[in-house]
């Protein structure tokens, strides 16, 4: 699998969602912990004024794009310590 931490991270943010979606989150407290769209939202706007669906959508892109330059990052090391190991 190439982006296996993107993978993983893009399920965490669909399980975030899904959690706060369900109800057992009352008051929201697990979703602002975790999703960094809904900590850029409340500083600029009431988060009451913004679409729930687009927080989820913004929140599983976030979680995907964080495991994306994971992924990256772990190749840019590996390829690293391939060189090193050649020279």
């Amino acid at each position: 699998m190439r982006f296996p931490v993107m993978f993983v991270a893009t399920l965490i943010g669909l399980a975030l969602c899904v959690y706060n979606s369900t109800g057992y989150d009352p008051h929201n407290f697990v979703f602002f912990m975790f999703s960094p769209p809904a900590w850029l939202v409340d500083l600029f706007v009431d988060i009451h004024d913004v679409n729930v669906l687009l927080m989820y959508i913004l929140t599983v892109a976030a979680w995907a794009f964080l495991g994306f330059i994971a992924d990256k990052l772990i190749e840019r090391g590996r390829s690293n310590d391939r060189d090193r190991s050649r020279a």
